[in-house]
């Protein structure tokens, strides 16, 4: 019996089958530093200590999307390393914040299974949800992922797809204990718009551009153990059809939401993800840009200090968003769009209702 693990293929997965996956990981200042030195984020509250204090909470809580990338890792070498790419996301779920020094681990089911018409690949779709060391739930979330066969005469399974809600309710939106935003400073957070000056139908340009190199991806990927072999491997890769290693896609989410800055400065919270897919190829030496649309604003039942905006952000790759690219005629996309992703941000309100 081999003491390596080949990871799974489509054949080894069952419906409900719970997968507990290694390793623990204690998330440290560290991590955050080398999480900024990547992507350049500049939104306050992760940003300082003292900027989070002031709004209400212990510390600067480690960015949501590290958080996100950290218990994505612990999947992959269960789920994903057989991969041939990870197709979307949906009811992301942002439960409790994280802080440096807590430790995140994380278990997945098994949800759905549908082989694809080639008989070589099959779509394995899992709800994956993270907790932190006293065993609170910090993360949930569903993906669904193309993964190869290890044997292309394996019977299919029957095919079982979830139903997944089109986005997260707001009032299932979890807000970090504590959080007030009554004496927000925006001149320290770098954006004079708040919660009210956004409009449903807007659409930002972001503007600013990002190039890909190949050693932050290396260093991204191996900062969130993400062992995919697509990622890691060119050796392996020079003989797919692309011939080289594929961005991760959550680099890119990362990459976007940080260009989000320049336009959305003040949302300072992602709580939620209503969906994302990755569609199209990113490779080392793309420049990424981004723009957002705001598709829905709520109110906080539960804090009269902040809002929620529903935002669509769009990432290109070498294409400035000027123009807003997206869906052509006959609904063809943009062959430029590699991300589109739906999501909830929480933002202060400029004037709090008494």
């Amino acid at each position: 019996m081999s003491k390596t693990n080949p990871g799974n293929y489509f054949e080894d997965f069952k419906i409900g089958q719970v997968l507990d996956h290694a390793t623990p990981r204690t998330i440290t200042e560290g991590d955050v530093s080398l999480y900024t030195a990547l992507y350049g984020g500049r939104f306050a509250l992760q940003s300082a200590d003292s900027f989070a204090m002031e709004c209400g909470l212990e510390a600067a809580p480690v960015d949501d999307l590290l958080v996100f990338h950290i218990v994505f890792g612990k999947t992959v070498p269960d789920v994903s390393l057989n991969a041939v790419a990870n197709l979307g996301y949906a009811d992301v779920q942002f439960k409790a914040p994280v802080f440096p020094g807590d430790t995140v681990k994380t278990s997945s089911t098994v949800i759905g299974l549908k082989e694809n018409s080639n008989g070589k690949t099959g779509v394995v779709y899992v709800r994956s949800t993270g907790t932190n060391q006293m065993g609170a739930i910090v993360l949930d979330y569903v993906r669904w992922v193309m993964v190869r066969k290890k044997d292309e005469a394996a019977p299919a399974p029957e095919a079982v797809v979830p139903e997944l809600p089109d986005r997260v309710d707001p009032s299932q939106i979890s807000l970090p204990h504590g959080i007030d935003f009554s004496g927000y400073d925006s001149t320290l957070a770098g954006s004079p718009h708040f919660y009210e000056d956004y409009e449903v139908g807007e659409k930002i340009d972001h503007v600013d551009g990002m190039t890909i190199e190949e050693a932050e991806h290396m260093m991204a990927t191996r900062l969130y153990q993400n062992t995919a072999k697509v990622h890691f491997n060119q050796h392996q890769m020079q003989n797919d059809r692309f011939g080289r290693r594929l961005i991760y896609g959550g680099h890119i989410i990362s990459l976007a939401r940080a260009l989000s800055f320049n336009g959305l400065g003040n949302a300072q919270l992602i709580a939620a993800i209503n969906g994302g897919s990755h569609t199209a190829p990113t490779f080392a030496g793309h420049t990424i840009y981004a723009w957002s649309e705001i598709l829905e604003k709520s109110d906080l039942a539960d804090n009269p200090t902040g809002g929620a905006l529903r935002i669509r952000t769009i990432a290109t790759k070498d294409t400035p968003c000027e123009g807003f690219p997206d869906k052509q005629d006959g609904e063809k996309r943009d062959p430029a769009v590699v991300l589109d992703i739906d999501y909830w941000a929480v933002l202060p309100k400029r004037t709090i209702a008494v």
